[in-house]
């Protein structure tokens, strides 16, 4: 069972290549301003990069057939490593907070305003740019790994965005009444953008976190009962029982179908036919459906 992953992989790996150039550079930068909040919109970036490099790695082994150890394939990782992607960056966004209150209750710091609502604005720019380049994408191959990382781009877009308006404020009241506050703004847009961002990595880990714990989708499960329910009352079987799970883009389907006990199905052949009507009602074609039909006249094996 393989599927080709090879768009994917590319895109994931060009990814990666922003993500770093933009995490050193802005580590550096912000580490020259003076800024803790370009500095950790940096690290977001170089932590982003270890997590696409894992994202890319199960899309490559999405693509491989199962092993002796993982006989059903490697399904399983992507919902893994979008959850645990999602709990990395939620875990950046509170420290970050921790971080930016901290500077506050120190009476904040001197920052290169200037230069930093510059940098924030190209940030903002590339971030954005390809989040919405990476949404299209995931949509086009149906991919959540490509879907996690337009979520982690937006995030880092948003989070310049908020910068740059911030920096802005703080060049606009330089000099004036309210000048008293300029080291407190840095701080300040990080702790609002620390939390205001937030919500977007905990929301994104909810769906993964739904296939690995192998909570039955509402959608997948509506669409079998209605097939099976027309496959019944037409063929004249007493009932059956499923269960269906999807894990990354895989979709499980285990269908029992209880007989009389003196129907006669006849041919192996006839019994195939059963299997093909029902595969093409649910459109179980591809190798990331896994569909299995057996019949039984013994109510304990449902």
């Amino acid at each position: 069972m393989q599927m080709d992953t090879k768009r994917e992989q590319g895109l994931l790996k060009l990814s990666i290549a922003v993500t770093l150039l933009v995490g050193v550079i802005g580590v550096a930068s912000g580490l020259l301003i003076g800024s803790q909040a370009i500095v950790f919109d940096g690290m977001y970036s170089l932590v982003d990069v270890v997590l696409t490099v894992a994202a890319l790695a199960v899309s490559r082994l999405v693509a491989r057939e199962g092993s002796h150890r993982f006989q059903y394939g490697y399904w399983h990782l992507e919902p893994m490593v979008e959850a645990f992607g999602g709990a990395i960056l939620a875990l950046a966004c509170v420290y970050a907070a921790v971080n930016a209150v901290d500077g506050l209750l120190s009476g904040g710091h001197e920052v290169s305003y200037d230069f930093g609502a510059a940098w924030a604005a190209v940030l903002s720019a590339v971030g954005l740019a390809m989040a919405v380049y990476m949404k299209r994408r995931s949509r086009e191959l149906q991919s959540g790994l490509l879907a996690l990382d337009a979520r982690s781009w937006l995030v880092s877009g948003l989070l310049s965005l908020a910068l740059l308006v911030g920096f802005v404020i703080a060049v606009a009241i330089e000099g004036s009444a309210w000048s008293a506050w300029v080291p407190y703004v840095d701080s300040a847009v990080l702790l609002v953008i620390a939390l205001a961002m937030l919500p977007v990595p905990v929301a994104a880990m909810w769906g993964p976190m739904r296939e690995v714990l192998q909570v039955a989708p509402d959608e997948l499960d509506r669409k079998v009962q209605a097939v099976m329910d027309a496959v019944i009352a037409e063929r004249g079987f007493l009932e059956y029982t499923s269960h269906v799970a999807k894990i990354g883009r895989a979709r499980f389907v285990e269908i029992h179908i209880l007989v009389p006990p003196d129907y006669h199905i006849g041919s192996i052949a006839n019994a195939d036919a059963i299997r093909d009507d029902i595969a093409h009602r649910l459109g179980a074609h591809g190798p990331q459906f896994w569909l299995t039909v057996d019949f039984t006249a013994d109510r304990a094996w449902t």
